[in-house]
């Protein structure tokens, strides 16, 4: 027979799955501005409007690399802008932060890392990954899941120096760049997962929507390029599309909403290939 302390256990789980006070998830991105595009502007309302519970925080320097990161970290630089959203909108912002602030402010659930968008697609620039990761796993225990953000290839007519290396051609730096993605995963088995913003804006490219999405030849346009890659995010961090057709920011048709879910759906099921857009059929997420 169950005892009463047990029964009253189970009640308690019952009461609080049907009363909605499961954890959030507490997700938090060691980045710069391309993972600011990702994260801190459509992905938490995209977790509202699902009903999920989200508590996102970006690490931000401009165009911070992992080596930057990897002596941020060692030296305990206060270099940071640190941008967290809790689960009920609310924006706190801390400045000339530590990365040691930021990893100890909460009970990860999932961190990710990313590469700086200029050598996004030079392999050699990832040695400091490893003992990135490593300090960073010494310090957060094994609770968080560790996730790869892929970015994207800049546009066409980008005047980043960076763009150079690879020619000054987007399908060229995308190429690279998935290379370098699944070196990266192969390489460092600590990364669980992938979340391929940069594949899903490259499938977008082949829609209507057009070859640039961004709003300066290299950060995301700011209602497309951002949607895209917070649907992207969403998709991954919580195991399905994002569906509510009704939601769309500022200035996007419903039609241009279709597409973005569908690159950010297609991505997520076909990482390393760029999927064409059908349109001339309808777009349904499976």
């Amino acid at each position: 027979m169950m005892s009463t302390k047990r029964l009253y256990l189970l009640f308690l789980l019952c009461i609080i799955s049907l009363t909605g006070f499961a954890r959030p998830l507490r997700v938090l991105a060691i980045g710069n501005s391309f993972s600011e595009d990702a994260v801190e502007q459509d992905l938490h309302s995209l977790a509202v409007l699902s009903g999920k519970e989200l508590i996102v925080a970006n690490l931000y320097y401009p165009a911070c690399s992992l080596e930057r990161h990897w002596n941020n970290l060692k030296d305990d630089r206060a270099e940071y802008r640190y941008r967290k959203i809790g689960t009920d909108g609310k924006v706190t912002t801390i400045s000339n932060c530590t990365m040691s602030i930021a990893l100890r402010d909460e009970s990860w659930d999932i961190i990710t890392f990313q590469q700086g968008s200029a050598v996004s697609g030079v392999y050699s620039s990832y040695r400091f990954l490893g003992p990135l990761i490593k300090r960073v796993r010494e310090m957060v225990g094994r609770r968080p899941k560790f996730l790869w953000h892929q970015t994207w290839a800049y546009a066409p007519e980008s005047d980043h120096p960076g763009f150079a290396k690879y020619s000054k051609d987007q399908m060229r730096m995308y190429a690279s760049i998935l290379y370098c993605t699944r070196k990266v995963l192969a390489d460092y088995p600590e990364l669980k997962g992938l979340i391929p913003s940069g594949t899903a804006i490259q499938d977008a490219r082949t829609s209507s929507l057009g070859n640039d999405l961004t709003r300066d030849g290299y950060h995301l346009d700011l209602v497309l390029g951002r949607y895209i890659a917070s649907c992207t995010w969403y998709g991954v961090l919580f195991s399905r599309p994002f569906s509510i057709q009704t939601y769309l920011p500022n200035g996007m048709t419903m039609e241009e909403g279709e597409i973005c879910r569908w690159a950010a759906s297609e991505a997520i099921k076909h990482p390393f290939e760029i999927i064409k857009h059908p349109e001339d059929t309808e777009i349904k997420l499976l």
